[in-house]
């Protein structure tokens, strides 16, 4: 409710942005109220430019980032070009 009070009140008043991770057609659900979800929207969309953005989220790849900085992969031990020993005791004796 005071979300929509203050769109209400911001109305052709003043600019505002604002980001939603959600649809329009779950606010209703969100805030509880179909009729003052649509309200809020009509006011919203009425003169807005709606930019949709898609794609992963920053905040994952940063986190991501972050967990291979502090956990790098582990380097292999180096392999060893010696034979082993089964394999000395079973190679043929010149």
């Amino acid at each position: 409710m005071l979300f929509f009070q203050l769109m209400r009140w911001r109305y052709e008043q003043a600019s505002t942005v604002t980001s939603s991770n959600k649809s329009f057609e779950e606010w209703g659900d969100i805030f509880a109220d179909e009729t003052m979800a649509a309200a809020l929207i009509d006011r919203l969309v009425h003169h807005c430019h709606i930019v949709n953005i898609r794609g992963n989220s920053y905040r994952m790849r940063h986190h991501a980032d972050v967990t291979a900085a502090l956990h790098p992969p582990r380097e292999r031990p180096p392999t060893s070009t010696r034979p082993s020993r089964r394999a000395r005791q079973e190679a043929p004796t010149p």
